[in-house]
């Protein structure tokens, strides 16, 4: 039987320093930030992406097709206080995340293309996603493919549970094993200046918040951080990966 899914409205905007400044005051005096962004007002997003052996995520991105989803291990400040294995699904347009927490161990076998015991009696703990992930790992050749990495300023407001996130200096590293380490060699994704706004939320958006969104010049994009990641970095043929 499938799980129940709960999937939530994602729009992604490429804007501009000025467009942000604009947005963010406007935001700021209306709805809370994240309180995860501490005195700062953001904090540091790193996701090490996985693909399969022909690569699926990447050209069913790249092909548009409806329903799909891909494999991220995320942390936060590059740190491994925190460490998730998260799967993002897509369908009709909106999005799904479902995750487990990893311990740093199992975060390091992971990288290395190994997979985690199944039978044993803490494999039997597992939750649903880290299971099915491991069963592409053996099946698909699941691998770490692409870390990505962006400064992202968050506000949250409760009703609607709405999320706004502004994400900047977006980079791209094919270093995998580094995925700890803070200094490695990075390629920036976006054109200076450049940043980009997402808007997620449940059912509805506040039309307060709505409005105070509409710039008139904001332009609906599928911006894909890990597939421009890969598009960048790794030798490419009229955008599909050799």
């Amino acid at each position: 039987m499938e799980r129940q899914r709960q999937y939530r409205h994602e729009y992604k905007f490429l804007i501009d320093e000025r467009q942000r400044a604009e947005l963010y005051y406007r935001l700021k005096n209306l709805i809370p930030l994240d309180a995860n962004a501490g005195e700062r007002g953001s904090y540091w997003i790193r996701s090490v992406y996985f693909d399969d052996y022909e690569d699926s995520c990447f050209h069913q991105n790249e092909d548009g097709i409806n329903e799909r989803a891909k494999y991220r291990i995320r942390i936060y400040n590059v740190s491994d206080a925190g460490i998730r294995l998260e799967q993002k699904s897509k369908k009709n347009g909106m999005t799904c995340k479902e995750s487990a927490s990893l311990t740093r161990a199992q975060c390091d076998l992971l990288l290395r293309g190994n997979t985690l015991p199944m039978h044993t009696r803490e494999a039997q703990k597992y939750p649903e996603v880290l299971k099915q992930f491991l069963v592409l790992m053996m099946s698909r050749g699941m691998r770490a493919k692409t870390i990505i990495e962006y400064e992202r300023i968050p506000f949250i407001y409760r009703a609607g549970n709405v999320r706004i996130t502004f994400d900047r200096n977006i980079t791209a590293s094919m270093e995998t094993g580094r995925f700890f380490e803070k200094d490695t060699l990075r390629y920036p994704v976006l054109a200076k200046g450049q940043q980009l706004l997402e808007v997620k939320f449940d059912e509805y958006l506040p039309a307060f918040i709505r409005d105070n969104l509409e710039t008139g010049k904001l332009q609906q994009t599928s911006f894909s951080k890990y597939y421009l990641g890969r598009k960048y970095t790794v030798p490419c043929a009229g955008g599909r990966l050799k």
